[in-house]
């Protein structure tokens, strides 16, 4: 009986130091009030998350602009993912389209739908259509539709950007 009461006194002692260290130490962090990047204030030329010199994302007067980024998301037919590609497709319009869309090099936004058959969203989303893995090839794991839905999008894509973010909608 001691030693069990010994360790509870020890784990719980630990516990609420590590629970008013923790407090001590978010109470005196500063907090940024700005987005996550490079500051315009700042005399650093690097983006953190791609390390990319930013003299690569921005244009010149005397060429075009390239965009860099091409998002591309896997959908299904149903009501929840629609609804989650519709949000998706909205925000992603309005941060390419603010204050940040000349630095943003936001390019084009592909939904590639994975049930084989197109919605009545294809108008309001820019929409591939993929077939879905023949039938018994996906053993059992309906997943496997949404990497073979990509593989047809890429071999039939024409693709200008630079890079691309591809996103799993899982459900």
């Amino acid at each position: 009986m001691g030693c069990g009461n010994l360790f509870f006194t020890i784990l719980v002692t630990f516990s609420v130091a590590l629970i008013t260290y923790n407090i001590i130490i978010s109470a005196n962090a500063p907090l940024k009030q700005d987005f996550p990047g490079p500051s315009h204030r700042s005399s650093l030329k690097l983006d953190p998350i791609i390390k990319m010199p930013l003299h690569k994302s921005s244009s010149s007067s005397s060429d075009k602009k390239r965009l860099l980024f091409h998002t591309a998301v896997t959908a299904s037919d149903s009501v929840y993912n629609t609804w989650q590609c519709r949000v998706m497709y909205y925000w992603f319009k309005k941060i390419k389209e603010g204050a940040a869309a000349h630095e943003s090099g936001m390019g084009g936004f592909t939904r590639i739908l994975h049930s084989g058959k197109p919605d009545q969203f294809m108008d309001e989303i820019p929409t591939f259509v993929a077939q879905p893995l023949p039938l018994g090839m996906d053993q059992g794991y309906i997943v496997l539709n949404r990497p073979w839905a990509f593989v047809q999008w890429l071999q039939q894509a024409d693709i200008k950007e630079e890079y691309g973010m591809l996103t799993f909608k899982f459900q």
